[in-house]
């Protein structure tokens, strides 16, 4: 038995699950809606305000679904009453961010200015404080989409490990290395 698909998924007071016929879930909170369309081998039920997950036969395909719909589910919960929440710092001399109209601008030491249209699901803010490196805060209820927003971000300037300058998580650790002075 998966050990992740087993186990059943609490749903808060304030958040509402619809489970249709052709497996379609649809789950309703506070901070919006979210839906996915499950496979339709896996099994859903609703007991207690809970959600169980069960799947029909022990092969590696049901194996595999079980966990991961299990996952996506509960990520849709936590994202509709909680939502999601992605910090990126910008390390480097003269790197610059600033948020406005869904739009993102970076300067990141290119020759000019980057501009990134950020879905609408996705808002972000920036913060420059002087003396710190500037952060970019991006929010949203769905933990797929935010996740591939802050990787492409990341991938505009991604960490070099000489200097350690780039886009990076905060609170990522890099992995340094020494330059060919330290050979000598």
């Amino acid at each position: 038995m998966s050990r992740i698909g087993k186990l059943p998924i609490t749903l808060p007071s304030n958040v509402e699950v619809t489970l249709n016929s052709d497996n379609l879930v649809q789950v309703k909170g506070p901070k919006g809606t979210l839906q996915t369309q499950v496979d339709r081998d896996i099994k859903l039920s609703k007991v207690d305000g809970q959600i169980l997950i069960e799947r029909p036969t022990e092969q590696k395909r049901h194996k595999a679904m079980h966990g991961l719909y299990r996952s996506l589910i509960n990520n849709m919960v936590v994202g509709v009453s909680n939502g999601y929440k992605e910090q990126l710092e910008l390390v480097g001399v003269g790197y610059k961010a600033t948020a406005a109209n869904n739009t993102l601008e970076l300067s990141l030491g290119y020759s000019h200015n980057i501009f990134l249209a950020l879905p609408s699901e996705v808002t972000a803010s920036a913060v420059n404080e002087k003396g710190k490196a500037p952060v970019i805060i991006l929010e949203s209820i769905d933990k797929q989409l935010i996740g591939q927003v802050a990787a492409k971000i990341r991938s505009l300037r991604k960490v070099e490990p000489y200097k350690g300058k780039g886009i990076r998580f905060v609170g990522e650790v890099v992995r340094r290395k020494a330059g060919k002075t330290a050979s000598k």
